[in-house]
């Protein structure tokens, strides 16, 4: 078991902090890290696709779990995988689709672990259909602060504690999961244009339980009459009557392509105004107005950044914050005037996806609840940014709605209450189960989870 001293950030490398990092390679070293983690404290981290501070531990231990990182076993007839916490989830493709079966959520990527998909309780385009990513977790063993390793099962205490916990109940050893059977690797993609945002939201509210994932890119610079343009994309898995022949002697092969990554050193600014602006502009215009069963590999339609390595690098060295919020339906009227301040403030962002969730998990601190979704990167040196998103936190709390902890880097304590109705039995498990504070976090002392 290594362990160095380093500077650990978030995917948008706003605040990082030192750390001791640990990389246990089997249970046993897990338990002994732990037990060292020390005065300070220890939190899981797998690929550091979190944005913010949630797997930082400023002058404590970070345990990087990837290398335990085993498929232990696959049952192809009843299709349950059980795997090691550091198992990413590109690494279950590889595995599981030669045998026509898929991963039953996935987000923007792939390069995700298991363990990092239950502490964050991730969700995809298809969360209006199959819920978030613990709903697919029928067991997992977690390795808790007095040193014992449990079992933990759907409808515990402790399972609701732990799916969305930001790893702050303990180290998700392992974990059992059921799948989605697929005939093909490849998806059947309908794409169309939205001239606006109540466009947008009522060919979302019409249609969305036609398809198993949907998702829209959303113009937040566009204003005026255009405001919330966005180009919706829905699919589903091609059956393999959908493929042309050549496409049928292999219709499982996953074969992600990669483009060359930025350089170490982007100019700051780059992705200013003007430039997103541009993109903008293009993406939309391109986009056909109405078109029908294209098939798309899997990547291209779930993971198209993960084609570009280290594509974080393009907001320069000052790093990007990525806010989240939901809010239920019937405050529709809160994300219209959401979109419109954010466009309003010409906030540069090239990233924005408005999405549909549908019924809520069990986890205490998972972020999907029935409503709309809005995601967007925005630059973290835009001036005013922190008190911009202060205010609109303000409103989406006011609203009943909630930011997601996976993706924050900066909310305020005294909102966490309000967003998160289940904080106060979270709290109470966490000082029963762990009362020396050993499972922490840069977040977790920020918010005082």
């Amino acid at each position: 078991m290594s362990a160095e001293t380093v500077s650990v950030s978030g995917w948008g490398r706003t605040a990082p902090t030192s750390a001791r990092v640990v990389r246990p390679r089997t249970y046993e070293e897990a338990a002994e890290a732990v037990r060292g983690c020390g005065a300070r404290g220890g939190i899981a981290r797998g690929l550091g696709r979190a944005y913010g501070d949630a797997a930082q531990n400023a002058g404590g231990a970070v345990l990087d779990m990837t290398g335990l990182d085993r498929v232990r076993a696959v049952d192809a007839e009843a299709g349950t995988v059980v795997c090691d916490a550091g198992v990413s989830l590109h690494r279950l493709m590889q595995v599981l689709l030669p045998l026509g079966w898929f991963v039953p959520v996935t987000p923007g990527t792939r390069y995700v672990t298991v363990g990092g998909a239950i502490g964050a309780d991730i969700h995809g385009k298809n969360h209006h259909v199959s819920g978030s990513f613990t709903r697919h977790v029928t067991a997992l063993d977690l390795l808790t602060a007095d040193g014992e390793v449990r079992t933990v099962r759907r409808g515990e205490p402790l399972f609701d504690a732990t799916a969305g916990g930001m790893g702050l109940t303990g180290v998700v050893l392992r974990a059992t999961v059921r799948l989605l059977p697929v005939e093909t690797s490849l998806m059947s993609v309908d794409t169309e244009r939205a001239a606006d945002l109540d466009d947008l939201m009522a060919r979302l509210a019409e249609t969305d339980h036609r398809y198993r994932y949907s998702v829209a890119w959303i113009d937040l610079l566009a204003r005026g009459r255009a405001l919330g343009r966005s180009v919706l994309t829905r699919g589903e898995h091609a059956p393999l009557d959908a493929l042309p022949d050549k496409a049928r002697r292999d219709p499982l092969a996953f074969r992600p392509g990669t483009l060359p990554a930025p350089p170490a050193f982007v100019p700051e600014g780059l992705l200013g105004r003007t430039t997103v602006g541009l993109f903008n502009e293009l993406w939309y215009r391109k986009a056909p107005r109405s078109r029908t069963g294209e098939l798309q590999r899997l990547s291209t339609f779930f993971h198209p950044l993960d084609g570009v390595p280290h594509w974080n690098r393009i907001y320069g060295r000052g790093g990007f914050v990525q806010y989240q919020f939901v809010v239920g339906y019937g405050a529709e009227e809160t994300l219209r005037r959401v979109v419109q301040r954010i466009a309003e403030r010409r906030c540069p962002s090239f990233l924005a996806v408005l999405k549909r969730f549908g019924s809520a998990d069990p986890g205490w601190l998972s972020f999907p609840v029935p409503g709309w979704t809005l995601a967007l990167d925005i630059p973290a040196g835009l001036p005013g940014l922190g008190g911009f998103l202060d205010e609109l936190d303000t409103e989406v709390a006011a609203a009943g709605g909630r930011v997601y902890l996976a993706k924050d880097a900066r909310l305020r304590p005294e909102l966490l209450d309000a967003m998160y109705p289940e904080l106060g039995r979270f709290r109470a498990l966490r000082a029963e189960l762990d009362p020396e504070g050993v499972f922490t976090s840069d977040l977790a002392r920020r918010l005082s989870l």
